[in-house]
């Protein structure tokens, strides 16, 4: 590679964060290849547009296209690029830790492309694992596949992404830091000349080895979960003290420099793909090395208790046979994952109760749909599912929610009853047809 040109990368992986770490790769000028034993994902890449809903995802690999395709041989892939990003899945076992079989699957592929090729390549682990994972089982999997060591002919990096989905692209382009667990400096200083390429400001780059960096990783998912539990339990509180309000209490909170606002509102759980099983594996390191981590349990139970935190309070307004209206499925807006969703879990819980659950989402219906089964009715339209209910709920703070019309909450007698979980609808624009009820505001 010459002093003066990008490094060409590949990615290992073109799932929800692998395309648009790809495309995002091509937009800033690298030459990237993509990666994948799914044969439809090469093809759609190669074709221009992934079918992955994600903002700017598909825009981005239209516009990049002489910079970006995809293969389905690893050889391929290793012989045309200097460094390997593997974001692959690691799936929580049946213990709460993240498994490596497929990034163990990639080291083989990739190593036996590398044994076959001259010259210095990098590879970079970007799916989040186990501390100790890197330096050890991985580590010994590429040089076996390889036949080289890590080293002056061979590098290797942890490099997770902090990026949330319905925002992936924008995160990777403004991270709020550069986290690399690094072999050796000359591993560490190539990907770090690779992100400030890449990224549209120059962020702080933390370097260090891989298990501080491993555990840095899980550490602040389980931080940021542990703020949205405690603002949880503030809400929790608020409801039951008249004339306590959560966002008045969490923006003074926030106002303290050692506390900060984000992720410091009082409303409903986290879910994900992410949060919910880092605070798990968390927990389990900790167990078993003989650490405590109280805090990070007490957290996920916290979160937990939220579904019955909201089926309880249904049950205050409405009884069984009551027709719900329940818009929002995916875990959070700008998605339609549905992964450890509250939304779904509030839904099954009602309908399991007896209640008539009608549900809409404008990406997720379907998602949600094949994990609840005959549990709820499917609405054609957000109008048709608010105009059909008796009380409605508010379960993801959609941006179109805030915009729906307020005359399909008009009723011909009485006035409908709206659980607003996030605080979406403006309560002046719907005050006349209907009473909206916040979580956390003393009522």
């Amino acid at each position: 590679m010459a002093a003066n040109k990008l490094p060409r990368i590949n990615v290992v992986g073109l799932g929800k964060l692998g395309a648009p770490l790809a495309a995002v790769l091509a937009s800033r000028g690298f030459d990237v290849i993509g990666l994948d034993v799914n044969k439809s994902f090469v093809d759609a890449l190669n074709a221009g547009r992934m079918p992955i809903v994600e903002p700017q995802l598909n825009e981005l690999i239209a516009a990049n296209r002489q910079r970006l395709r995809a293969t389905l041989d690893p050889l391929e892939a290793v012989r045309d690029s200097d460094a390997s990003f593997v974001i692959v899945p690691t799936p929580s076992d049946k213990t709460g830790f993240f498994s490596n079989r497929f990034v163990l699957q990639a080291m083989e592929s990739l190593g036996k492309a590398i044994r076959a090729k001259s010259g210095y390549h990098l590879v970079v682990i970007t799916s989040t694992v186990m501390p100790g994972s890197t330096g050890s089982e991985i580590k010994a999997a590429l040089e076996a596949a390889s036949g080289r060591k890590v080293g002056p002919d061979m590098g290797l990096c942890y490099n997770p992404e902090f990026i949330a989905l319905g925002s992936v692209v924008r995160d990777m382009l403004f991270p709020d830091s550069i986290l690399i667990g690094e072999s050796d400096t000359k591993a560490g200083d190539m990907l770090q000349t690779i992100y400030l390429q890449m990224c549209e400001k120059k962020p702080p780059v933390q370097r260090m080895n891989f298990v501080n960096a491993e555990l840095t990783k899980i550490s602040v998912n389980t931080y940021v979960t542990t703020k949205i539990s405690y603002a949880n339990m503030l809400a929790d509180i608020c409801d039951r003290l008249p004339g306590a309000d959560v966002d008045a209490v969490s923006k003074a909170l926030g106002a303290d420099t050692r506390i900060g606002s984000k992720y410091l509102k009082g409303a409903m759980g986290y879910g994900g793909p992410c949060f919910p099983r880092d605070n798990v594996a968390f927990a389990a390191l900790a167990r078993s090395i003989g650490a405590r981590a109280d805090v990070a349990e007490a957290t996920d139970r916290i979160n937990n208790y939220q579904i019955d935190r909201v089926g309880d309070l249904i049950g205050k307004f409405a009884k069984a046979g009551t027709q719900i209206g329940l818009i929002g499925m995916s875990y959070k807006p700008q998605t339609p994952v549905v992964e450890e969703s509250h939304s779904v879990k509030i839904a099954a819980r009602l309908a399991d109760q007896g209640y008539v659950v009608s549900i809409h989402d404008p990406l997720a219906q379907d998602a949600a749909m094949q994990a609840l089964g005959e549990k709820v009715v499917a609405t054609s339209s957000l109008e048709a599912c608010v105009r059909g209910c008796d009380l409605l709920i508010v379960a993801t703070g959609w941006p179109e929610y805030r915009d729906m019309d307020p005359e399909w909450c008009r009723r011909p007698s009485g006035r409908l009853t709206v659980f607003d979980l996030w605080r979406t609808l403006p309560a002046k624009k719907f005050s006349a047809v209907a009473d909206i009820l916040y979580l956390g505001q003393g009522r």
